[in-house]
């Protein structure tokens, strides 16, 4: 009864999220033919500062919410992760208003221009679905997180049309995808009440926050590290190469990347609840990964084939022309997307068993290979060497990762048999 209470709430979340990425991949259609490579590659650049900042504006104290012992302990964990979110989104605005307005934007940001503005709400917007959605997968209500992820694809896509159509070329796709972000922070909102959480003073949200501090110290420390060398090639690469070719790879690495993160994400984060609650009553895990890890890998290896054959016609077709050029870069990501799936449904163990610290370790060897490859193809002045070579680093080391998971399940199993 159980496995068929998993298989509910995970296709529940899986249908959300396929909904919500089959109208942005629609929306691509349209958009790829309103917005070119280089409007993609200044995009790609906005989104990678996204991604990092975003873990130091939360500390990741959202994944918190999932593990605390009682729902007081996660309205108070959540309270101070939401206040914290705010104050840094504060800050960061106050930076990049005083470097616009004097002018000494560095790095890619001179790139961005006034749209570094647009960095700060955003983050704010995405730090705050965050906690709300881990609060969300606590009591299991899954279905307001999948209505919120489209409430999200769906604005952000009609809106980035819009603005495509005015004729905002390079400022499209982040107004767009800011204003989306909050529409579905606003229905979180809305729908708070429902969860009725607990009321909590500022004694106890610190209490909870210090109880739970090594998502601070060494997850949020880890995913910055995780994040950061994922983004090399938008932060780094992008300072030495056409940010048309910049554009082609994100688009690349947008549809090979995303299905993944589609299941995986929403099978982690159910996982992720089912393992804790697991623990909790001292009972096994191994069966539960088995009954979708294997299944699901076997299909994964077949899609990766498939893509492998397939994509440079199927990118041309679809996008149109210009796109021509997306093929190479689907091939050589294909061993980073296979890998990173096989981990990612994963990711939870360590934050279940307090292996955080360990796990960390893997992630700095992960940013010096990845380091290296950026190093590599700069020198050579290949953009397509840099991304191969990039994909084989980081294939190596989740595997490497997926190893290690599985021997913390056994390792744990092991004891409750």
């Amino acid at each position: 009864m159980k496995q068929k209470s998993i298989v509910r709430e995970a296709a529940t979340l899986v249908s959300g999220n396929i909904l919500a990425q089959l109208i942005a991949f629609a929306a691509y259609f349209v958009l790829t033919r309103i917005y070119s490579p280089d409007d993609y590659g200044l995009f790609n650049i906005f989104y990678s500062y996204i991604e990092v900042l975003i873990i130091l504006s939360t500390c990741k104290y959202e994944l918190a919410t999932v593990v605390a012992d009682d729902d007081k302990e996660a309205a108070a964990v959540s309270r101070f992760a939401l206040r914290l979110n705010t104050i840094i989104s504060c800050v960061l605005l106050t930076i990049a208003l005083v470097l616009w307005l004097t002018g000494a934007l560095p790095g890619n940001f001179s790139q961005l221009g006034w749209m570094v503005l647009l960095i700060p709400p955003m983050v704010f917007f995405c730090g705050t679905s965050r906690i709300y959605s881990f609060l969300y997968n606590r009591f299991h209500r899954y279905g307001q997180i999948a209505v919120s992820d489209n409430v999200n694809a769906g604005s952000g896509a009609l809106l980035k049309m819009l603005l495509g159509w005015l004729g905002l070329s390079q400022s499209g796709l982040p107004i767009g995808t800011v204003l989306g972000q909050a529409a579905s922070n606003l229905n979180y909102r809305l729908r708070l009440r429902s969860l009725g959480l607990p009321a909590t003073n500022a004694a106890e949200n610190k209490a909870a926050a210090h109880k739970h501090k090594n998502f601070p110290l060494y997850v949020a420390t880890k995913d910055f590290v995780s994040t950061f060398s994922s983004n090399l090639p938008f932060l780094w690469l992008a300072i030495y190469f056409d940010r048309a070719e910049v554009g082609l790879f994100g688009l690349a690495l947008t549809f090979t990347m995303q299905p993944v993160n589609l299941i995986s994400t929403a099978l982690e984060r159910v996982l992720y609840t089912r393992a804790a609650e697991a623990v909790h009553t001292r009972q096994t895990i191994a069966p539960m990964l088995r009954r979708f890890m294997l299944p699901l890998s076997a299909l994964a290896i077949m899609v990766c084939v498939a893509a492998w054959f397939v994509a440079e016609p199927v990118f041309s077709f679809c996008f149109g022309s210009r796109w021509h050029g997306c093929g190479p870069y689907v091939q050589a990501l294909l061993p980073w997307v296979l890998t990173s799936f096989i981990s990612a449904c994963m990711l939870f163990i360590p934050n279940v068993f307090s292996t955080q610290r360990t796990e960390f370790f893997f992630y700095l060897v992960l940013l010096v290979l990845r380091v290296v490859a950026i190093i590599i193809g700069i020198g050579a002045a290949d953009f397509l060497l840099a991304i191969r070579l990039f994909a084989i680093a980081s294939a190596a080391v989740y595997v490497a990762l997926a190893l290690w998971y599985l021997w913390q399940v056994r390792r744990y199993d092991a004891t409750v048999r």
